[in-house]
């Protein structure tokens, strides 16, 4: 009896010796929970191996998924260390934007010093071809004298014919009292026009982002950025008038612009490395040359 026992007992073991690692993956285990005063069943369950490691992989492979996800789109992933917060990127971006800003300030200011010496040297400038229009056949236009154009050259023909004066319309500082100049700044002025102190503007302190207006119309003749006064904008009027604008923050129209008064050319700023000590438009008006004091001719 022992010996028919004991070689069950072999032939068992080389059974399941037999079916290797795996062989035991499909039998069922019970998991239950008893409660621990009665005793009493609370909640059981039927599982195999396989069942169970594949609950334990689909698991896993679930959270690596929701990390992930969870580090992709929301804002945990700030507390990666390493990992730039929202602050830290905008000033990356920031910095970005002022280097390229630089970079094109540089290569216009190249171009501007290159343009100089070669007018100065006698040459022909660079750059003064690329915005004509080569579509345009000149050859093919004709000129025809019309009616109106006749009578309107006779009459001035006549007006002009006695008219032997040649400086009769050119504009004196007392004219110039007359014309409507646009506030370009309402604020207070903190220093003005003194031609002794090397002063040759007003300076007008407004808020920080305020817009600064053209004065009057015409053409934009200036539009840079310099150490000592940061960014700068300068208008050609008519009547040989020429206003100045600077220590801007950011200046809204390029050289060659056709401005109106009143229309916004600037953003008011602290920019520049000298003569600055806040936000402030720093405002000069000149005439044939010389410096007017802009506070006789414009309310601030």
């Amino acid at each position: 009896m022992h010996l028919i026992r004991s070689r069950d007992r072999i032939n068992g073991w080389r059974r399941s010796k037999k079916g290797g690692l795996f062989s035991t993956w499909k039998h069922k285990y019970r998991v239950t929970i008893y409660n621990d005063h009665t005793y009493q069943e609370v909640w059981n369950m039927r599982i195999t191996k396989r069942d169970f490691f594949t609950l334990i992989g689909s698991s896993t492979i679930f959270l690596i998924v929701l990390v992930i996800i969870l580090i992709s789109f929301t804002s945990l992933r700030e507390f990666i260390p390493g990992y730039p917060d929202g602050n830290q990127r905008r000033q990356i971006i920031m910095n970005a934007i002022m280097v390229d800003s630089l970079s094109l300030e540089l290569e216009q200011r190249d171009i501007y010093f290159e343009n100089m010496r070669r007018i100065i040297s006698g040459e022909m400038p660079d750059n003064l071809d690329e915005e004509q229009d080569t579509s345009i056949n000149y050859d093919n236009i004709t000129f025809t004298k019309s009616l109106e154009d006749s009578l309107l050259r006779h009459q001035i023909e006549q007006e002009e014919q006695y008219n032997l004066s040649v400086t009769e319309n050119l504009v004196t500082n007392e004219q110039i009292s007359d014309l409507f100049f646009f506030t370009p700044l309402k604020g207070m002025v903190t220093s003005s026009f003194d031609p002794l102190e090397d002063h040759y503007g007003t300076d007008i302190v407004g808020n920080q982002g305020a817009i600064v207006h053209a004065t009057l119309g015409g053409t934009v003749i200036l539009a840079s950025w310099t150490l000592e006064t940061g960014y700068v904008i300068q208008i050609q009027h008519e009547n040989n008038l020429v206003s100045v604008y600077r220590h801007n923050a950011e200046v809204l129209k390029k050289v060659g612009s056709q401005v109106r008064a009143g229309e916004s050319i600037a953003i008011l700023g602290n920019s520049g490395e000298l003569y600055t000590s806040g936000p402030h438009l720093h405002f000069e008006l000149w005439f044939n040359g010389e410096p007017l004091d802009p506070e006789r001719y414009v309310v601030f």
